[in-house]
């Protein structure tokens, strides 16, 4: 049996859902946060399968890197603004957290 396209894509789109259920049903922000890198992630997998199957050469290699990259930045600034609210608040809970404004 031979791994196609339709498999990097079914694997994609679950992790695509995993990752949107874990962002909109969870209230802890480090949650939240895995929930967007299981999304990138998906991304990440039907960029790099589609460049190896759809003839894309370069393309879907550098799109990958750059949301890699992206996501990287994501995390550091997201985990700098989670700490903060874990300093002024003592829970991350995102739903309680709506008084931060200066």
């Amino acid at each position: 049996m031979e791994i196609g396209l339709t498999h990097y894509l079914i694997i994609s789109a679950i992790l695509f859902s995993l990752g949107m259920f874990g962002i909109v049903a969870r209230k802890h922000a480090i949650m939240v946060l895995m929930g967007l890198e299981l999304v990138l992630n998906a991304a990440n997998i039907n960029f790099i399968a589609f460049a190896r199957f759809g003839g894309m050469n370069i393309e879907g290699h550098v799109a990958a890197i750059f949301v890699i990259i992206l996501a990287a930045a994501e995390a550091a600034v997201a985990l700098a603004i989670v700490l903060n609210i874990y300093q002024n608040f003592r829970h991350v809970n995102v739903d309680e957290v709506d008084q931060m404004r200066d």
